[in-house]
């Protein structure tokens, strides 16, 4: 066993077990995973893991995809883009896989995408940017809702219920920070606002004080922020209470994962959150969080939910189809409409979106309480 394949073993073993094979044996199909083993999002890494061998355990109990079962082979992206092309490309060598699990970070997908399109076979993503499933890349399926949905979410909220319209928007640089202040930008528009200020910072910023003396100055009432990372929402979010800014905070996801909640403590209590995953939004969400929770002895966020998700939608679509054949497999994830996942209900459109539509979430505390559901027909 290579030392990637013991790394990852060790971060789940005692929860678990290991089940992450060399290759394939007879009666198997196996599904490829990219994922920070390593690095500063080996946390969530770890989560992501978590919720898809759950996802895999219960498949395998219930008899597995057409008589076969599924097997878990996971690669280490380093949390870097180059880390991320390598680690798919070291799967994408292994013939015997049928199905891949991408990133939740949109940076990494768009870095894999030429690969993802050269190899031609079904990935699934959390990355959220918009553009990724827009770009012509028919291999992508999307299990989070995009941001041209979460940034519609956080204006309509911040706007029509929280009454503000003194907007701050503070974002990452990377694909996924750009393409969220982007969306939201236009959305405050549809409103008939501009925001008071756009404010950009690089991924892994160990200071953040220049941007919250510029939202301080700004004299913004709410800030509506992308963080790709949460260990930069966490120094942003201390920042902001060391500066006394008093505005309201309504974030994308990684304001409310449970990483978020670790790093920042009391300084993200009272703030609002858009989540693709809040436990108390369905009963296949609170059944979910039930199971992980046990497992994981972390309260179950995004980073988990998306995983379990894409690994019983790969499941589905493959039984459906009778088959592992990408182009099969690909019409069957096509085909899937109204199936309830613990992300939300599933249909999938033709760009390979499968959700459209966020939580909304608030920090009482430390605890995360679901507010509401928000759906777009379109």
């Amino acid at each position: 066993m290579s030392i990637r394949h013991t790394t990852v073993c060790a971060i789940i073993a005692l929860a678990l077990g290991c089940a992450v094979a060399q290759a394939a044996s007879a009666g198997e199909i196996k599904i490829g995973m990219v994922t920070p083993i390593t690095g500063p999002a080996a946390e969530s890494g770890k989560y992501a893991q978590i919720g898809a061998k759950l996802a895999i355990d219960e498949i395998n109990a219930a008899g597995g995809v057409n008589g076969n079962t599924l097997t878990l082979v996971v690669e280490d992206d380093q949390t870097t883009n180059p880390g991320a092309v390598a680690a798919f490309s070291r799967l994408a060598s292994q013939s015997d896989i049928s199905a891949f699990l991408g990133s939740i970070r949109s940076t990494q997908v768009d870095a894999m995408s030429p690969d993802i399109t050269k190899l031609g076979k079904p990935v699934f993503i959390g990355g959220t940017a918009p553009q990724l499933t827009h770009q012509g890349n028919q291999w992508l399926f999307r299990c989070r809702p995009n941001d041209s949905y979460s940034a519609r979410v956080i204006a309509d909220f911040g706007v029509d219920t929280l009454g503000l319209k003194k907007w701050a928007i503070v974002h990452s640089t990377d694909a996924f920070g750009t393409g969220g202040m982007t969306a939201l930008t236009a959305a405050l528009k549809s409103h008939g606002l501009e925001p008071t200020l756009v404010q950009g910072y690089p991924n892994q910023s160990p200071d953040f004080s220049a941007v919250v003396l510029a939202v301080k100055s700004s004299g913004a009432d709410v800030i509506g922020s992308y963080f790709t990372f949460e260990n930069d929402l966490g120094i942003f979010a201390k920042q902001l209470k060391q500066f006394g800014v008093q505005a309201k905070w309504v974030g994308s996801p990684s304001i409310s994962t449970s990483t978020a909640l670790k790093l920042a403590g009391p300084t993200l209590n009272g703030t609002y959150g858009i989540a693709d995953f809040a436990a108390d939004s369905s009963p296949e969400a609170k059944a979910f969080a039930a199971k992980y929770e046990a497992v994981a002895h972390a309260s179950a966020d995004n980073f988990s939910s998306w995983t379990f998700d894409a690994v019983h939608i790969a499941a589905k679509a493959m039984t459906d189809a009778k088959s592992t054949e990408p182009a099969k497999v690909r019409e069957a994830i096509l085909a899937i409409k109204g199936y309830k996942g613990v992300e939300g209900t599933y249909t999938f459109d033709q760009n390979g979106d499968g959700l459209h539509g966020y939580n909304i979430v608030k920090n009482d505390g430390g605890k995360i309480v679901f507010d509401k559901h928000v759906d777009y027909a379109d």
